[in-house]
C-alpha cells in the first residue's frame, strides 16, 4: 500500500511525460498524489471495513473519497460517475484502481 502511494506521488510529475532515465528526483515541488492513490485508498477501506465485500460499499468508498478530493486527476466520465446517485458501470478504459483491482465499477476495462 505504501509503495503504491509513494510510487504514485513520485511518478505524478512524469505522467504523460515518460522518462527512461534512472537519474531523477524522487520528490519535487510538483509531486502530488493522484486519482490512483485515492482509488487505491478507497479499495483498501472497502476491504478493511466491509466483511461481505459488497459492490455497493465499494462504490460508496470510491465516491466519498473521490468527492472529497475532486482535483486528483480523474477523467471526465469518472468525475461524472463520482457524483451519480445510482452509480452504474460506464465502460471506461481508464482509472486503473477502479477497473483492474476489483472489476466492479468499470466493466470491459
Amino acid at each position: 500500500m505504501l509503495g503504491a502511494i509513494v510510487g504514485d506521488i513520485i511518478g505524478s510529475v512524469y505522467e504523460r511525460r515518460n522518462t527512461k532515465s534512472t537519474d531523477f528526483e524522487l520528490f519535487t515541488r510538483r509531486s502530488r498524489f493522484t486519482d490512483d492513490t485515492m482509488m487505491t485508498l478507497a479499495v483498501a477501506r472497502w476491504l478493511l471495513e466491509d466483511e461481505g465485500h459488497t459492490e455497493r460499499y465499494l462504490i460508496e468508498c470510491m465516491q466519498e473519497l473521490g468527492r472529497r478530493y475532486p482535483r486528483a486527476g480523474y477523467g471526465r466520465a469518472f468525475k461524472r460517475w463520482l457524483n451519480e446517485e445510482e452509480a452504474q458501470p460506464y465502460y471506461s478504459y481508464g482509472n486503473g484502481s477502479a477497473c483492474e483491482s476489483c472489476g466492479l465499477v468499470c466493466q470491459n476495462s
